[in-house]
């Protein structure tokens, strides 16, 4: 039997919608119309697209297995997730082979009424020993043409993007191989130039991994990866709006240089969120996760410790954003569903035909629901 959904506005990639009413049947959208009035002050937009998540619920994409990856796509629906890239760590080149295939089962038998893995973001094992963060030194690798059209192969396909330091000697060729097999190119977790950097972006590379995070710090004199990332007007970029990874006023830095078109809400959850404080796994490592921190000590970092992913849940990073930077809903709605579908080539509208996937927001800007078909 039908369902009719009705708010104070749709917010679209077009613009606002007032008073709509969204019949839905089978899962699908029959139609969006309008009423004369609606009684109270609510949002629909289109559901979120994390494209850097690695796990939650404590699971790990990495795991590999039907009820892992059912359980983390359970969890991100409840936070408004409708899609997502199924994300990586760098890990043995065989653990990672078989990470992939499983993730390929779950892309191809998504689990009903759940956010859908619609591919795979490859975080390492191509990038910097030297902004490595907390991906394993035995296990990052040089880049290798050979070796990506193995994990490609592994994915069936799925790869949709893939981090990568562009300093690295190979990257280059890498960028432009993968490119051509229509995966999208991220850099991240480089040490590079912003020399460097703009020759990745000249190879084909279209975004950037958790700004700020694992890159070269930014200099006025020696501006780097950073500076290139924030002033390039090609560049989609990512940031993990939590207040732990970035700073408030170098958020607002970053919405004002990359702007409602280019700037893209991620998680880089782990498989702590969702959880309460404790020692969970990231990838093949142990992380320790504590008052809203997930960080893991650095034995060949002089007892150093470094930031291992975050507990980040999408609908925590749209509110965030508006009190950090004062964005508006609809701003941050596109940071987290239209601009990443769009580096993609993915559809982010809601339309007659179109699965009927979609959140609804209270006055204040804060989830309150998600239909997910």
């Amino acid at each position: 039997m039908p369902q009719t959904i009705t708010a104070r506005r749709l917010l679209t990639p077009e613009g606002v919608l007032d008073h709509p009413v969204i019949t839905i049947a089978d899962g699908l959208i029959q139609s969006i119309t309008q009423a004369e009035t609606s009684r109270e002050d609510t949002t629909l937009a289109p559901a979120f697209l994390d494209i850097h998540t690695h796990g939650a619920a404590n699971h790990d994409v990495m795991e590999g297995t039907p009820e892992a990856l059912a359980a983390i796509s359970r969890f991100l629906g409840t936070r408004g997730v409708g899609r997502y890239l199924a994300t990586t760590v760098t890990a043995p080149i065989d653990k990672t082979l078989r990470s992939l295939e499983g993730i390929a089962n779950a892309i191809e038998k998504p689990t009903p009424g759940a956010a859908i893995p619609v591919g795979i973001h490859l975080e390492g094992p191509f990038i910097s020993h030297a902004k490595r963060g907390v991906h394993p030194p035995a296990d990052i690798l040089p880049p290798d043409i050979a070796l990506f059209d193995r994990f490609q192969q592994a994915a069936r396909g799925h790869i949709r993007l893939m981090t990568i330091a562009p300093e690295v000697p190979g990257a280059l060729d890498l960028i432009r191989h993968a490119r051509k097999q229509g995966v999208k190119l991220s850099i991240g977790h480089t040490n590079s130039t912003a020399s460097e950097a703009q020759a990745a972006i000249t190879a084909g590379a279209a975004s950037a991994t958790h700004t700020y995070n694992a890159m070269r710090p930014l200099d006025h004199r020696d501006p780097g990866v950073i500076a290139t990332v924030l002033d390039d007007p090609s560049l989609y970029a990512e940031l993990i709006c939590d207040g732990v990874h970035v700073a408030p006023e170098m958020v607002r830095l970053w919405l004002k240089a990359k702007g409602e078109d280019l700037a893209i809400l991620v998680t880089d959850s782990m498989s702590a969120a969702g959880m309460p404080d404790g020692v969970y796994m990231l990838g093949t490592f142990q992380v320790q996760v504590a008052e809203g921190r997930a960080f893991l000590k650095l034995d060949d970092n002089k007892g150093k410790f470094s930031l291992a992913g975050s507990v980040l849940t999408m609908d925590r990073a749209v509110e965030n954003i508006q009190k950090f930077a004062g964005a508006s809903l609809a701003t941050a709605i596109r940071l987290a569903s239209h601009n990443p579908a769009r580096l993609l080539g993915l559809e982010s509208k809601l339309a007659p035909g179109q699965p009927a996937r979609f959140n609804l927001f209270n006055a204040r800007g804060q989830l309150q629901s998600t239909t997910l078909n």
